[in-house]
């Protein structure tokens, strides 16, 4: 039965090399006949050279195998890395708009906020409008001292009176002090108003 085995391993090697021969130049031929004849000399030889080439094709699997699981993993690492950045331009974005956004408030400045928290007509008192001076730091915790920005100019104001005549009478004392620039401005719920537009119930108190 084993020697059966060799010669069927022989047979089909030389079916394999009869095949092969059409594609070989005539020195190849050659060399492969006197292999052949060796080889049918020494079965044993055969025997380890098939052994050998199927191990070899076992590690031809397996290697593609591998490849084939890694070439999974690189593909999910790939597909996190785009979710990632996808997540990345979207968090860019949100903070680009935070930014402006913040800008924009730091635009209108503190008075606004403070003005919107009271509804209805209120007045204060303007005691100057300056360009290339930032005083919005010190608006915050001071509800009567505030500002904003119109025209890149801004418009610092005193006070917070729900009676025209009571804010009238403090810009007296700020114009008693040097402050000649000081004069009233109204707000309609929060927004600046002028002042014809608020008169009538000026005049109706």
């Amino acid at each position: 039965m084993k020697n059966f085995s060799v010669l069927l391993t022989l047979t089909l090697s030389l079916f394999i090399c009869v095949n092969t021969f059409a594609q070989l130049s005539k020195e190849e031929k050659k060399e492969w006949k006197r292999m052949a004849k060796q080889m049918v000399k020494d079965p044993a030889q055969l025997k380890t050279l098939m052994e050998n080439e199927q191990q070899l094709q076992q590690e031809v699997t397996t290697i593609k195998e591998e490849n084939q699981a890694l070439q999974s993993q690189l593909d999910n690492k790939n597909q996190k890395i785009d979710e990632l950045e996808e997540n990345l331009t979207q968090i860019r974005a949100d903070l680009s708009a935070a930014n402006s956004e913040l800008s924009s408030l730091q635009e209108t400045g503190a008075a606004g906020a403070t003005a919107a928290a009271m509804p209805g007509v209120v007045f204060k008192v303007q005691i100057g409008a300056f360009r290339n001076k930032d005083l919005s730091k010190y608006f915050e915790n001071n509800p009567n001292f505030a500002g904003e920005i119109r025209d890149e100019t801004q418009k610092i104001t005193l006070g917070n009176f729900r009676d025209y005549w009571e804010a009238d009478t403090f810009k007296k004392y700020l114009r008693e002090m040097g402050v000649k620039d000081a004069w009233i401005v109204p707000y309609k719920d929060g927004e600046r108003v002028p002042i014809k537009d608020v008169l009538e119930g000026v005049i109706s108190q």
